[in-house]
């Protein structure tokens, strides 16, 4: 822990250095107090007011009564004893400031170039020099910087201002050389460079820096938390999508108002809706922060329901891409019969809404939705929603059909095959990638399949049938096993959990397309989401070996592929991967500890596919709890 007690955010205008300590200051409470602005540590500072402070700073006053102000407003607030109960001081702007600002005002008002200017400084400091060392080194300082480049951050301050006079715009240039002078020779405990980035994300890493050393400052915020917000009038089904939000795809559901008011509460502020719409917005990011770190775990959650625009467009500010703004819309008629109450409390409560301005949050959402449909295509939207967030995109790298290794009639097969569905300005699919055995180099002729999965969209499926049926003469009596499936439904996840693991596959590159798209940009499952997915698939696989068990003769190869797939789920909780069946249940074998000839005898021989799937099924039910048969 450090034995400084003062935390000084130091950096040019408009870098966010006001911004960055109230949000910490709100977090924090009564364990840290502010400094306070100069003006309130020095009494000239009323009657500077009072004539004009850009006249006296820039023409009226000396230098050196401007650096004597300066100094006794510096070193008055660095002796301000501590709040009672605080652990910590937060200043604005450290004690290198001082010297950067006077020497970029000597710099603009003497006409000096930026060396000059901070032996100039320095020189006007001299009575003070002894005080504003020994201040200096009682804080803890980080500074803000807008770009690495000083010329970039001059051009990045002045963009925020209304208005800029050249004396002005010369002030800012010199103060950046000097900032960017004091941070090269370590003038501050740390540097951060703000570039764009939400204020969220700076605020994550002054924690991130202050932490360590200051422990009463939180470890960090929001980190990497995706927050969706919901709007839109009354009864449109905001409560219906963050509800399938939660047990869906596993958002924390909180209310905005409850947020906020937990906040208020916290900074003693009787009445929060009677603050400006940014006070608010405010209040609800401390309402998240605090949330998310009594819940660690959270990587998305949902808040209902967006009623204020600005306020909204605040939080979009603070929180940047880590926030998505949904605007869930409905006509009025329909949203009236969902009224439970009656279409007169949905008007009334429209108003209210209207009257915030809860409209004009569709101009700023991220996704709007359409809710006039069923249930099922709101549900539909929601998983694009969730995935986005949750999967990459990759773009998919093609591999030649010659690469595959298949015997010579498979290969003009596929390459007669795309030549007719990528034909013209118009391709037919997006995507076509051989999976199964025939992917990976073991096509065996006689018991593989040729198992292709190709993303078009519906309305290709006729064309798409045509051109089958135009080469499927080339396979012989090969089985073709064709999935297709539209970009849309990969999107949304409307996937089984085979063609799930598919899309794990090409978008970790371990299996690549004979063909894609230019452009196409492909959904890219977590490998946890794959592994969760199996699970389905292994429930199946269970079902089918006690089907083809039970019957008096099974289908052999049928009975081997359903047994291996069962076999690669269980391992994939082993954290073992394999994605061939015969190294699949070879594996499984030395699990079980079966003997090693079983597995390969299995292939070909009818009692022993029995006795293998008897094996691995037995592994799969033993995951299962002891039945209860009676009540307790």
């Amino acid at each position: 822990m450090d034995d400084r007690t003062t935390v000084a955010v130091s950096g040019a205008d408009n870098t966010g250095k006001t911004k960055q300590l109230g949000i910490m200051a709100r977090r924090l409470g009564a364990m840290a107090a502010s400094a306070g602005p100069l003006d309130a540590h020095d009494a000239r500072w009323e009657r500077i007011v009072e004539r004009g402070m850009g006249a006296w700073w820039w023409q009226d006053a000396p230098v050196e009564e401007v650096a004597d102000v300066l100094a006794s407003s510096y070193l008055a607030r660095s002796l301000h004893p501590l709040a009672e109960g605080a652990a910590l001081r937060l200043v604005d702007r450290g004690l290198p400031m001082l010297e950067a600002s006077l020497a970029a005002t000597a710099a603009v008002r003497e006409d000096l170039d930026p060396r000059r200017a901070a032996d100039r400084a320095w020189q006007l400091l001299a009575p003070f020099a002894d005080d504003v060392l020994a201040a200096e080194a009682r804080e803890r300082g980080v500074l803000l910087l807008h770009d690495e480049d000083p010329e970039v951050g001059t051009r990045l301050s002045l963009s925020h201002e209304a208005s800029v006079t050249d004396t002005y715009a010369a002030y800012q240039r010199h103060l950046h050389l000097q900032i960017h002078r004091l941070a090269a020779a370590g003038r501050f405990d740390a540097v951060v460079v703000v570039a764009g980035r939400p204020v969220v994300a700076v605020q994550d890493e002054l924690r991130r820096l202050l932490h360590p050393h200051h422990p009463v400052v939180p470890a960090r915020c929001l980190p990497g938390v995706g927050v969706v917000a919901l709007g839109g009038l009354s009864e449109s089904g905001k409560s219906t999508a963050g509800e399938y939000l939660r047990t869906r795809h596993g958002h924390d559901r909180l209310k905005i108002g409850h947020l906020i008011e937990t906040a208020a509460a916290h900074a003693d502020i009787p009445d929060p809706y009677a603050l400006a719409p940014v006070v608010r917005a405010e209040l609800l990011l401390d309402g998240l922060d605090r949330y998310t770190a009594a819940h660690h775990y959270l990587e998305h959650l949902t808040v209902e329901s967006l009623h204020e625009h600005d306020a909204t467009a605040e939080l979009r500010r603070m929180l940047g891409d880590q926030l998505t703004v949904v605007y869930v819309e409905a006509t009025e008629e329909l949203r009236m019969r969902r009224g439970t109450a009656g279409a007169d409390d949905v008007k009334v409560r429209d108003e209210v809404k209207r009257a915030r301005g809860a409209e004009r949050i569709r101009e700023i959402a991220d996704t709007v939705i359409d809710n006039n449909g069923s249930r099922l295509a709101l549900e539909r939207h929601l998983d694009r929603l969730a995935l986005d967030a949750a999967w990459p995109t990759v773009a998919p790298v093609a591999a030649p059909v010659n690469t595959l290794g298949l015997p010579v009639p498979l290969e003009a097969f596929l390459t007669v095959l795309l030549e007719r569905a990528t034909d013209g300005s118009e391709p037919l699919i997006d995507l076509l990638a051989v999976t199964g055995s025939g992917a990976r180099g073991k096509y065996q002729h006689g018991w593989s399949d040729l198992d292709v999965f190709v993303i078009a969209d519906p309305d290709r499926t006729q064309l798409l049938h045509q051109v089958l049926e135009g080469v499927q003469g080339e396979l012989g009596q090969v089985k073709l096993g064709l999935t297709v499936l539209s970009l849309a439904e990969c999107q949304a996840g409307a996937v089984t959990s085979r063609l799930l693991h598919v899309l794990a596959l090409l978008g970790s590159g371990t299996l690549q397309p004979q063909w894609v798209r230019p452009g196409l940009l492909l959904p890219a499952p977590r490998p946890a989401d794959d592994i969760a997915a199996s699970v389905k698939a292994g429930i199946q696989a269970a079902v089918e070996i006690r089907r083809q068990l039970l019957k008096g003769a099974p289908d052999l190869r049928a009975l081997y592929k359903i047994t291996a797939l069962l076999a690669k789920v269980l391992l994939r909780f082993e954290g073992v991967e394999r994605a061939g069946d015969e190294e699949a249940l070879a594996d499984l074998a030395v699990f079980t500890g079966t003997e090693a000839p079983l597995p390969a005898r299995a292939r070909d021989n009818r009692d022993a596919a029995c006795e293998l799937a008897q094996l691995v099924l037995s592994r799969w039910t033993a995951t299962m709890p002891t039945a209860t048969r009676e009540a307790a």
